[in-house]
């Protein structure tokens, strides 16, 4: 399954699922001051974006050092996208895909990694960088850009929820889950395929 720059940045985003992020975030920054919320929010974007790049970078050497092919690590993101789409559509309001507990102060965990730079995540650009390294500027763009999303949402997450209403920003997500179970299966789809006429 070849993508392209706008569809990368779309798997991304769906990946990402910042707007499903809101909840948790809101309930794990309650307690912080707004002008340290900001700086945290900042700050656990970058690390995400960190994690995932160098996760690009080094995809291919860790799937040789692994003995891994691409084939692989397309249906297992494919399954990883799929749970995480099933949990997105059929999780109870407030519920973390992710299983997260609010109420901590994040530092890395949970707002950078998992909630951020999940498995989901790190798959997806590992299978990008992986599928067509020739292009490899356009995946750190598409990520760049979704991070950039991704990092204005959970800063607007107040704003956005009170505009929105819980209601609507829980079926924004849900529909964001659908959409990903369809993409989770054409990888499946797509790295079967591959097995199946490559062989091993």
């Amino acid at each position: 399954m070849d993508h392209s720059f706008l569809s990368a940045f779309i798997l991304l985003l769906l990946v990402l699922d910042p707007l499903g992020s809101l909840p948790i975030f809101i309930s794990i920054m309650r307690e912080v001051p707004k002008p340290r919320r900001t700086r945290m929010a900042a700050r656990e974007v970058g690390i995400a974006f960190a994690v995932l790049f160098a996760f690009m970078f080094l995809g291919g050497s860790f799937l040789q050092v692994m003995h891994l092919s691409e084939r692989s690590l397309e249906v297992a993101g494919g399954v990883i996208l799929l749970i995480i789409a099933i949990r997105m559509i059929f999780g109870s309001a407030g519920e973390s895909a992710y299983g997260i507990e609010p109420g901590r102060e994040p530092f890395i965990f949970p707002l950078a990694v998992p909630l951020l730079a999940g498995p989901s995540a790190m798959a997806t650009v590992l299978l990008l960088a992986s599928r067509q390294p020739e292009r490899i500027f356009d995946w750190i763009g598409a990520l760049t850009a979704a991070m950039l999303v991704s990092g204005l949402t959970l800063l607007l997450a107040d704003r956005i929820r009170k505009i929105l209403g819980d209601s609507v920003v829980s079926a924004i997500e849900k529909l964001m889950g659908l959409v990903l179970t369809a993409i989770a299966v054409e990888m499946v789809l797509a790295g079967l395929k591959r097995y199946f006429i490559g062989g091993l």
